[in-house]
């Protein structure tokens, strides 16, 4: 049992609030996905209404993963202060009045204002979660972190159906993610008794480099979240470049990569539990470097696809037992150790994509897909290493 089933005088009493917290914390990983799938249905229509080029438009793209980074070790501090709650509310009622708005702004200069602000709104919002999913998980009997992270590929799923589905029936962008942000705030509001009003006590420095435990489960998360960025913006590349697919099949990589990710993470909970972290860990990630092998050399398009499906369940219950970890961790207090992680990790989504493209500019993408892959098996290597 728990401690905090232990703190309760009744079992009874102890099941509905947690049954609440675990199933307002699910909801929040799932808004987070939705919004994000969202937003990614709208950036031709961005480029289109701002009339930017190409390179234009990747700058204007590093606004939101800006606002995020800025944004991320100020949650900490935040949510010490006023909870989880009124942190969460806030940020997610920040993106949602932005997020029509991204539709429909003509300016570049304005629409790289709105994203800072819709990537301070989001970068919040996946700290804040992840410091309420820490808690709640601590509270449980049982891991649940993989579940909480299964509900984001479940969000963007559902995110990036949504907005195809209301568009092919005539709806204009606008008013389609009008209604995406209407369903975020109705999700907020049905979550809202389930969200804590308090976070981890402050302790030590408001902010802090990662350090020691921290820093290792940081650089782990940096590693895993570069391959997922890389299988999301050059799997289609890799396909029709070097395994002779049409450009209408090239988004299969990303498919099977997705399905099995939200597979592997819905499952993943019971899987940590009979197995334990370690082999989860180690396991996961030579079967996601062996799938990047995979895909690099053997020279049937099929095989490929088999090998990103490798890499996605592989990768999928690597960083939610990261954030586990640093519950346990005493490295570094919580209140800090979440946004040090949460940061690595998303410079890992913002670097992967480019340093990618560098190596293949010099190189070739089998070349740079390879070097991932090594990266991850020093991933399983340094896991063994560190407390989970």
């Amino acid at each position: 049992m728990s401690d905090y089933s232990r703190s309760l005088p009744q079992q009874s009493a102890d099941f509905i609030p947690a049954k609440r917290e675990q199933g307002a914390t699910r909801l929040m990983f799932f808004i987070a996905g939705f919004a994000t799938a969202a937003w990614a249905a709208l950036v031709p229509f961005a480029k289109l209404n701002t009339g930017v080029n190409d390179g234009t438009l990747g700058l204007l793209l590093l606004c939101l993963g800006g606002g995020a980074l800025v944004a991320m070790p100020l949650t900490g501090v935040l949510t010490t202060r006023f909870g989880c709650r009124a942190v969460l509310i806030t940020s997610v009622f920040i993106f949602s009045l932005i997020m029509p708005l991204l539709a429909v702004i003509p300016d570049s200069a304005m629409l790289a204002l709105a994203l800072l602000g819709f990537g301070v709104g989001i970068g919040i919002t996946d700290c804040a979660m992840n410091v309420q999913a820490i808690i709640v998980e601590k509270a449980s009997s049982k891991p649940v972190m993989s579940g909480f992270h299964g509900f984001y590929s479940i969000g963007g799923i559902a995110g990036a159906g949504a907005m195809s589905g209301m568009m092919l029936l005539g709806l204009s962008p606008f008013s389609a993610t009008l209604i995406i942000a209407l369903l975020v705030l109705l999700l907020l509001l049905l979550s809202i008794r389930g969200l804590l009003n308090y976070a981890n006590p402050a302790e030590g420095p408001a902010f802090a480099l990662p350090r020691g435990a921290v820093l290792v489960l940081g650089a782990i998360c940096f590693a895993v979240f570069l391959a997922e960025g890389a299988v999301l913006d050059w799997s289609a590349v890799f396909l029709t470049e070097y395994r002779a697919l049409p450009d209408s099949a090239g988004g299969l990589g990303f498919a099977c990569f997705a399905a099995t990710m939200t597979l592997g993470r819905l499952t993943g909970d019971r899987i940590v539990a009979r197995f334990g972290r370690y082999p989860v860990v180690i396991v996961g990630a030579v079967v996601a470097a062996s799938g990047l092998a995979l895909t690099i050399f053997v020279p049937f398009w099929i095989f490929s696809l088999i090998g990103y499906a490798l890499i996605g369940i592989g990768c999928a219950n690597i960083v939610p037992v990261m954030f586990s970890a640093i519950g346990r961790q005493t490295s570094m207090p919580q209140a800090v150790a979440v946004p040090a992680i949460s940061t690595m990790g998303y410079m890992g989504v913002l670097a992967g994509p480019a340093s990618i493209g560098f190596v293949a500019h010099y190189s070739s993408l089998p070349v740079a897909f390879m070097l991932v892959a090594l990266l991850l098996l020093v991933v399983a290597w340094v896991a063994r290493r560190v407390k989970m």
